[in-house]
């Protein structure tokens, strides 16, 4: 294992030397393609998408190292955080295509951005058709980026055999719940359970229980370190796509950096819209199914089915639902057999996630 570069102290100083890492990395990758003549917006775009960010993944990385018995931050764990991100960044690029969303982190998205830069001299179809099409493009070498990082980090084969296995089960599983989520989408449902397991493979695994394997895998985590890890973590993660599906319902723009109407328009199957539905009077329900998922909804339709899903209890149970997960991992952290200050963060991480405006 490389230098500590130092005890990192608070997730501040965590996420700014991800940061530098990306940054570091993509000035690298946009030399190599200035020489090559290649398009200087590929990496542009994805250095203003991946240098932004709350940088939740690189830090529960790093937390499940230290959850593992790590000490401070070596520069590898460090690297190995910062591949999370640039995956990360992948999955925002792509998902805004799939979804149609206009901006992210209070900025267009990127096959918005691509679609103008490419478009002066087309039709609109033709230069939406391009920047999604760029968009898609630019994601993939986001993806392959973040294998390159991670391959790049400086752990020891062993230790990258023990990663390797857990970053190719995330890659596939997180594919598989936006598959699952597409899928579903523009069909009104009451199945609760099938969005919860969308909720859980598109968001909680990836978002939550595979960083903190990963970083523990690092650390040489036993399996009571990675139990303890996924009893925590999928309660967290799936919490946390919880309060996500309400911001992109009751959300302020401003606040969250993406539009108010999306999920609506979309018609995502979400827990929020599942219950809605369960408990809907025959008005409600026919309102639900006539808004729900329909491109032309406008901003009063999307206010009339807040009503709906507030007055529905929806809203509530999901609230509800949110903190019953937060109590069953805080729990977990009781008797988990983790160093103290890595069961401070994962209790201080709990809450961050799941009390939050964005």
């Amino acid at each position: 294992m490389s230098t500590v570069i130092s005890e990192l102290p608070d997730a501040a100083a965590l996420c700014g030397h991800v940061t530098a890492v990306l940054e570091g990395f993509l000035a690298h990758k946009e030399t190599v393609g200035a020489k090559l003549r290649m398009p200087a917006e590929v990496t542009e775009c994805l250095r203003d998408l991946a240098v932004g960010g709350k940088r939740l993944r690189p830090l529960l990385c790093v937390t499940g190292w230290q959850a593992a018995g790590g000490r401070g931050t070596p520069e590898a764990v460090v690297r190995v955080a910062a591949s999370l991100e640039m995956f990360h960044t992948f999955c925002l690029i792509h998902d805004d295509v799939m979804d149609g969303s206009a901006s992210r982190r209070g900025a267009p998205t990127v096959h918005r951005r691509l679609a103008r830069h490419h478009g002066q001299d087309r039709g609109t179809f033709a230069a939406e058709r391009v920047g999604a099409s760029c968009a898609i493009l630019i994601g993939d070498l986001a993806l392959a980026w973040s294998g390159e990082l991670l391959h790049a980090a400086g752990l020891t084969p062993a230790r990258l055999d023990a990663v390797l296995p857990l970053v190719d089960d995330m890659r596939s599983e997180v594919m598989y719940g936006q598959y699952l989520d597409v899928t579903a989408a523009g069909r009104p449902s009451t199945d609760v359970d099938q969005a919860l397991r969308i909720a859980r493979y598109k968001t909680a695994k990836y978002t939550v229980e595979h960083p903190l394997h990963i970083g523990a895998a690092v650390a040489g985590a036993t399996p009571a370190v990675r139990e303890a890890l996924s009893a925590y973590a999928l309660p967290v993660g799936e919490a946390f796509q919880l309060r996500d599906d309400l911001l992109g319902v009751f959300g302020t723009p401003e606040v969250t950096g993406k539009p108010a109407l999306d999920d609506l328009r979309e018609g995502k199957h979400t827990v929020l819209a599942a219950l809605a539905l369960q408990r809907a009077d025959r008005e409600q329900r026919r309102t639900l199914h006539s808004l729900l998922g329909s491109p032309a909804l406008d901003a009063e339709g999307a206010a009339h089915l807040r009503v709906i899903l507030t007055a529905t209890g929806a809203r509530g149970e999901v609230e509800d639902m949110i903190q019953t997960r937060r109590a069953q991992a805080l729990r977990v952290l009781d008797t988990a057999p983790f160093p103290p200050a890595a069961t401070v963060s994962l209790r201080q991480l709990a809450d961050s996630a799941l009390v939050r405006a964005s």
